[in-house]
């Protein structure tokens, strides 16, 4: 089979790059970024009707964007026909309201595979999620954003996360590629975070991208990154907005009060299981009766007991917001 993706370069649309930039931003201040479960039918197969209003309900929140078919959507079991669904249904219950920046990823040819489709749906921006199974030198990091930017006309984030970490020089480089705007981190090293937000030009985009970014968000927000992902939303948006607008508005007692209550119960559960970082997410989903569905391989859902636990703190935390179950 002929490769169609090799030699074709079609540049950043400089005026669409602005306008998205600004878009993130403004919602960056008005609500948490809401990165969507994908829903799965109970034999495993893309449920769209399910998913549209899943959607619904998550828009109907106000957040500040909306990432499709990223980690928390599990982008990594999606194949090019679902992704399709996936992203165009988010663009079509966005309607432009707030930004859509799908997820793409693995090796450099699906990474453009994937953006072309994202663009054909209707995506206002990418999200590079780090590229499959090998390590990679600085310079082969920045390649890698340079040839997928290259052949796109959207706007890129960066995403540093397991074995993809950009030092303060790669960052200066990877910020003068035409197209990139922004860097998600999920690393939470904040000594490098800090040199590398330094090192960026003014305009460049930061995001807190940990997970349950709420853990670490006063302290992201002390070297420039006030802005993050917040996986509670795509379960208990009532809990991530009232998280988010007492850190907004300097309500520390209320910050602790959720941290203490809610949110560091939660990572502890989290951290029993390899990715119960989507999976207990998923099921909390589904026990506030949201059309979500399973997950599916390599990730395993809650045990019984698990289950349980999650129940009771998910009670506890919209008891706290005065959210009902």
């Amino acid at each position: 089979m002929t490769s169609t993706w090799g030699d074709e370069r079609v540049g950043i649309d400089t005026d669409r790059g602005a306008g998205v930039v600004q878009r993130l931003r403004d919602g960056m201040a008005a609500g948490v970024l809401s990165f969507p479960l994908t829903s799965f039918a109970a034999d495993g197969s893309l449920d769209p009707h399910a998913y549209r209003a899943y959607l619904a309900g998550q828009l109907a929140a106000a957040p500040g964007a909306l990432f499709p078919a990223c980690g928390t959507g599990e982008f990594f079991s999606l194949d090019e026909d679902e992704y399709r669904t996936v992203v165009t249904v988010a663009v079509e219950e966005a309607a432009g309201r707030v930004p859509v920046v799908a997820g793409v990823g693995y090796g450099w040819a699906q990474a453009v595979r994937f953006s072309r489709i994202a663009e054909e749906a209707g995506a206002d921006a990418l999200l590079v999620l780090p590229h499959y199974l090998v390590a990679a030198p600085q310079d082969g990091l920045v390649r890698q954003l340079a040839e997928i930017a290259a052949r796109t006309p959207l706007p890129l984030i960066a995403y540093q996360r397991d074995q993809v970490t950009f030092t303060a020089d790669a960052l200066r480089r990877v910020a003068d590629i035409p197209g990139v705007i922004g860097l998600k981190d999920g690393h939470s090293d904040l000594d490098r975070l800090q040199r590398l937000t330094l090192a960026a030009p003014e305009g460049f985009l930061f995001f807190n991208g940990a997970a349950t970014a709420e853990i670490q968000a006063r302290a992201y927000a002390t070297v420039g990154v006030p802005a993050y992902s917040s996986a509670v939303h795509a379960f208990a948006p009532e809990i991530a907005d009232a998280f988010f607008r007492a850190l907004r508005d300097g309500d520390g007692k209320s910050v602790d009060l959720l941290l203490r209550a809610f949110y560091v119960p939660l990572v502890e559960l989290r951290d029993r299981v390899p990715g119960y970082a989507v999976s207990l997410v998923k099921a909390a989903a589904r026990l506030r009766g949201r059309p979500v569905g399973p997950v599916r391989a390599p990730l395993t859902d809650p045990s019984d007991s698990d289950l349980a636990d999650l129940r009771t703190l998910l009670a506890t935390g919209l008891d706290l917001v005065g959210a009902a179950l």
